[in-house]
């Protein structure tokens, strides 16, 4: 009862990475309330898969194993959630912002009557304050202790916006693969596994669509586990201006990624964008080429060991959080970084 729950996506019989990012900030969340964390494996053939979670701090797993279960369709996935959290009654779940999570999540969601908020960037336990009307009909501060604050970035990145469910449970949330980071708690960790009679919580009905062939295409780009990377944004001019950049990037080791500005002008690809909407990073350099630094930017870069900014306007942004900064156009300064590293390397 009120412990705080997460929905472990996994892959075959391996647990994805945004899950065990969920564990630890879930353990996080737990500790603060003075609760237990317990998690959702649901596929086919998950006989040990508590091995992989516990170690992050897991106190009970709920272990739903069936055919049907893998690959994930929307009916048994959902109805197993529900029906377990009517008789666990979380206060907290999470879920990872992915292609199943933003299936999964709103379906649970409206299932349960509760709150979701999609792509958080934060997530914090803190009190709050709200006006009511009494049994009288007369307005009236109610304080809530211990909420859920959901942040994320609001209105295109222009403010910051801290969302919390008050009155509903659980309070659901949806965060993008490495914005939490990912820590093990223990190696040797000790949880209870819970293996669950599926048939129980799915009944056949919800067994209506079936997956005859499944094809996943590796990404092609490493951009997450780049440790150098070179960002351009709007200021880099064109696509070809980004040439320079592959350029630069090639002569450092590194991965080109770019801001959004960047990828809705058409100079880069969509899946090169970081921040917000696309991947976040965290490498041990990151070196931002004509961005200007909004919230919906930060959010995925912010983390970076060394910042080191290229902007021909002092005043930007992204200027604030960076540890070096090159004052210059992108036209100017990166072509003399190639000739300095390609000088330098041999």
């Amino acid at each position: 009862m009120n412990n705080v729950f997460v929905y472990c996506e996994i892959e075959g019989t391996t647990v994805a990475d945004v899950s065990l990012e969920l564990l630890t900030k879930g353990r996080k969340l737990a500790n603060t309330l003075g609760v237990q964390l317990e998690c959702i494996c649901a596929g086919k053939g998950l006989n040990g898969i508590e091995k992989q979670v516990m170690p992050y701090g897991v106190d009970k797993v709920h272990v739903f194993d069936a055919e049907g279960l893998f690959p994930y369709t929307s009916n048994p996935h959902t109805a197993l959630m529900v029906n377990l959290f009517k008789e666990e009654k979380p206060q907290i779940c999470l879920m990872g912002a992915t292609v199943i999570g933003r299936d999964l999540g709103p379906r649970v969601s409206s299932a349960l009557h509760s709150g979701l908020t999609a792509d958080c960037t934060q997530l914090e336990i803190g009190d709050f304050d709200m006006n009511v009307k009494n049994a009288d009909g007369v307005m009236e501060k109610k304080h809530y202790t211990e909420q859920l604050y959901q942040i994320r970035p609001a209105f295109g990145g222009n403010i910051v916006a801290t969302i919390v469910n008050p009155e509903h449970r659980p309070q659901m949330a949806t965060v993008r693969e490495g914005v939490m980071k990912k820590e093990i708690l223990d190696l040797n960790y000790k949880g209870e596994v819970i293996n669950h009679e599926v048939a129980q919580y799915v009944p056949d009905t919800e067994y209506v669509v079936k997956v005859l062939d499944r094809h996943i295409e590796k990404a092609k780009h490493n951009l997450k586990g780049a440790s150098i990377v070179v960002a351009g944004g709007y200021g880099v001019g064109s696509r070809e201006g980004f040439d320079m950049l592959f350029e630069l990037a090639k002569e450092l080791h590194a991965e080109v990624g770019a801001s959004r500005a960047a990828v809705d002008a058409g100079f880069a690809d969509h899946d090169r964008q970081i921040g917000q909407t696309g991947v976040t990073v965290r490498p041990k350099v990151y070196i931002a080429c004509g961005i200007s630094g909004q919230i919906q930017h930060i959010a995925g870069m912010q983390d970076a060991g060394i910042i080191i900014s290229i902007n021909n306007d002092p005043n930007a942004p992204i200027n604030t959080l960076a540890d070096y900064v090159i004052n210059g156009t992108v036209e100017e300064v990166v072509p003399k970084m190639i000739k300095y590293y390609k000088k330098n390397s041999k």
